[in-house]
């Protein structure tokens, strides 16, 4: 499998179908994160199961949807769209009951196959945060 499918597997398959398998498949053991966690998430590769069955909970219709990928050599760029209800609490955050959409761009450095380290950045102006101070 190429690196760039393995990019796609992570939103469309752990976080949209929520295969929690597949982190030790797609993820380096020593996957390096450099993003901070959200309050309460651990670091690393234990963060991320924890991360995506949070955000599973809270936003039980949670849908990444791909927009783009670029790649340079064994770095890739992904743009996602990301767009759930935030029926469960997360991060701090009670409910809102509301839908939100928001934008996603992720750095991902792959070796051997595996993503070894991530950065991102993320437009919360619709984010489920925004949406509550808007309220």
């Amino acid at each position: 499998m190429s690196d760039a499918e393995t990019l796609r597997r992570i939103p469309l398959e752990i976080f949209n179908a929520g295969r929690l398998e597949l982190i030790d498949e797609c993820f380096a053991p020593d996957y390096i994160e450099h993003v901070a966690p959200p309050p309460g998430v651990p670091s690393g590769i234990d963060g991320l199961r924890v991360l995506v069955a949070a955000l599973r909970a809270a936003f039980p219709d949670l849908r990444y949807e791909v927009v783009q990928q670029l790649q340079d050599g064994d770095t890739h760029v992904g743009h996602v769209q990301v767009s759930g209800t935030m029926s469960g609490d997360f991060a701090g955050m009670p409910a809102t009951g509301k839908a939100a959409t928001w934008q996603e761009i992720h750095i991902a450095k792959f070796r051997d196959g595996k993503l070894a380290e991530h950065w991102a950045v993320q437009d919360r102006c619709d984010s489920p945060a925004s949406v509550e101070a808007r309220s």
